[in-house]
């Protein structure tokens, strides 16, 4: 029996897992502070506070290391949207006002994502993976099911049909854009930019989905 002094003793399957998932953090932030190259092993082990022994039995090198964290970075991504997108709420965007607003909610939550340090991460492991065969095997699967949820969600949220000519592409470019504003993010504070020109983006879906709920009107009339 464990005495009343005595704390329980945890399993050694989730002591290595907790052990694993610090790893993971440790070199998420890593990544974020000191890029890919910056990011050593021996840092790694530091910052989790893991003997390097221990390490080096989870992750042998530093490929190991990084090709878990783009699982794990992968993980995080697709959790922080969903919940980011769970915000929005159920249901359409409705029409006038309400729609503009919903549009705005959405377009800033957006341009925090790929101005979040999550992204940031992610980046490094872009431009490592371009001349590194092993982890662009590991990036490249991974990068497109995060595209393709990220698509999936967004169509969701704007209660668009990508049947309809245009829309797809118009999805598409809006992730494009504040894709673009979070590369911007990462040499400098664009806040305020990124503000002002999705706002402007705002008013563009507004338009254009205003236009297309008025041909599909249209359309169903007799």
């Amino acid at each position: 029996m464990t005495s009343p002094t005595q704390a329980p003793r945890v399993p050694q399957a989730d002591r290595s897992r907790a052990m694993r998932a610090r790893l993971l953090e440790a070199t998420v932030e890593l990544l974020v502070e000191r890029g890919f190259a910056g990011t050593s092993t021996t840092l790694v082990s530091e910052r989790a506070g893991v003997s390097r022994g221990a390490q080096l039995h989870h992750f042998p090198t530093k490929n190991d290391l990084v090709v878990a964290a783009v699982e794990h970075l992968t993980e995080r991504r697709g959790a922080e949207l969903a919940a980011s997108f769970a915000e929005l709420g159920p249901g359409s965007l409705g029409s006038g006002a309400e729609r503009r607003t919903r549009l705005r909610r959405m377009l800033e939550m957006l341009g925090e994502h790929f101005a979040s340090p999550v992204f940031a991460a992610a980046l490094e492991l872009w431009v490592a993976a371009r001349t590194d065969d092993t982890l662009l095997a590991a990036v490249a699967p991974l990068e497109q099911r995060v595209g393709r949820e990220l698509h999936r969600m967004t169509v969701a949220a704007l209660g668009v049909d990508e049947s309809q000519p245009g829309v797809r592409e118009l999805v598409q470019a809006t992730l494009d854009l504040v894709r673009g504003l979070g590369l911007a993010a990462t040499i400098s504070d664009d806040s305020a930019r990124r503000r002002r020109i999705l706002t402007e983006w705002a008013a563009v879906l507004d338009r254009e989905l205003a236009r297309q709920t008025d041909t599909e009107l249209a359309e169903e009339r007799p």
